[in-house]
């Protein structure tokens, strides 16, 4: 079994635990707005339904990949790396919607920034610690 660089285990500490944290806010926040009662529903105001589907769906991805990094395997890398892409794919798919005249809530926007710039930084994390566990 691979494992990610055991030289760098503060780096997959910090961001497993990152994307830990990450993961369960988003499966909590998510998970109210599609299931909870009728005044946390309203509270999401012009929620964009496959935003917010996706969001709450890739939380449980959120805390496999930083189970991963805590536990330095290898597949952690390329997994923050789909979450990076996926998250992307989704935040354009949102843009065209905000563009075609579709409701929604500015905090979505601000929001999909953030999750696209941490599970990138993430992702270039993990890939480097698994460069460099190839390399020693």
């Amino acid at each position: 079994m691979t494992t990610l660089a055991a030289k760098r285990p503060i780096t997959a500490l910090a961001m497993g635990a990152i994307a830990i944290v990450f993961g369960v806010a988003t499966i909590v926040s998510g998970g109210r707005a599609l299931f909870g009662d009728e005044a946390e529903r309203q509270a999401v105001g012009n929620a964009v339904g496959f935003v917010l589907w996706f969001n709450f769906a890739a939380g449980f991805a959120y805390v496999a990949a930083g189970g991963a990094l805590l536990a330095r395997q290898a597949w952690a890398a390329p997994l923050a790396a789909v979450i990076a892409a996926a998250t992307l794919a989704v935040f354009l798919a949102f843009g065209v919607h905000v563009l075609l005249g579709g409701a929604y809530e500015i905090r979505t926007v601000g929001a999909m920034a953030l999750r696209c710039a941490v599970w990138i930084v993430i992702a270039i994390a993990a890939r480097r610690l698994s460069a460099a566990a190839v390399l020693s």
